[in-house]
């Protein structure tokens, strides 16, 4: 029976990137994003075309009672997920004295709560069948910090000790549980850099160049597969040899 895989965020950059190379892999997909539906149905016909199935749904990760829905479709479609991508996620840019209380909330909702929503409702799945697979996508300002991105590195950091926490209290389940620490991946996200800022930014990493989102689709596909089974508990770096 094919597998199948869960990944929200999916629209576009990272997760789009993901649910293709996950449905190349043969897995049918339940992709989900906020908004932009457009783009997300644009997703589902390209998986199809690979001879996948595809539910695609609009759905708010950050919030439970739209991921209760989520789930409800989900089990109508598959009767199990295999693998949760958790890569919503929303970048903040400014001084620390100017983010709002409700700028905050919105990021941590977004980048953190997002992974405790869908966790919550795929584990016990999971404990039944003794078996599955957590990737959160995370980024390395969790663990070294960005000036004028608190909300965003505080909530990466949650993910990677969420990350390490959990894959403990499920290895013995059989279940596995990483986290991706992406570097500079060239997304949307990124897309408010000037080009002698991209540029800058750059030179900074070893490489000499930002990654891709294929790059990181091409890890989680792998971190998802058998020849990934004795790695669990660990936060992944892809930065081209850091900043």
């Amino acid at each position: 029976m094919s597998k199948t895989v869960l990944i929200t965020g999916a629209s576009r950059g990272i997760g789009k990137a993901c649910a293709l190379a996950f449905s190349k892999a043969g897995y049918d997909c339940i992709i989900t994003a906020r908004q932009s539906e457009e783009a997300l149905m644009a997703v589902k016909r390209d998986i199809e075309s690979e001879g996948s199935r595809c539910l695609a749904m609009l759905s708010d990760a950050s919030s439970y009672e739209e991921t209760l829905t989520l789930f409800e479709n989900a089990k109508a479609f598959s009767p199990f997920i295999d693998v949760v991508v958790n890569n919503a996620a929303i970048a903040s840019y400014g001084l620390f004295t100017d983010l709002a209380p409700e700028e905050w909330q919105r990021i941590i909702g977004t980048n953190l709560s997002s992974v405790y929503n869908i966790c919550h409702l795929a584990v016990p799945l999971m404990l039944r069948e003794k078996r599955g697979v957590i990737l959160n996508i995370s980024s390395i300002w969790g663990q070294e910090g960005a000036s004028c991105e608190v909300a965003y590195s505080a909530a990466k950091g949650g993910v990677d000790a969420f990350t390490k926490a959990l894959a403990k209290e499920l290895a013995p389940s059989g279940i596995r549980v990483n986290a991706i620490s992406c570097g500079v991946i060239d997304t949307d996200m990124n897309r408010h850099l000037s080009d002698s800022e991209a540029g800058n930014l750059a030179d900074g990493i070893p490489m000499g160049r930002f990654g891709s989102a294929q790059e990181v689709a091409d890890l989680a596909v792998f971190l998802a597969s058998k020849k990934a089974g004795y790695i669990t508990g660990s936060v992944v770096p892809i930065h081209g040899g850091g900043l």
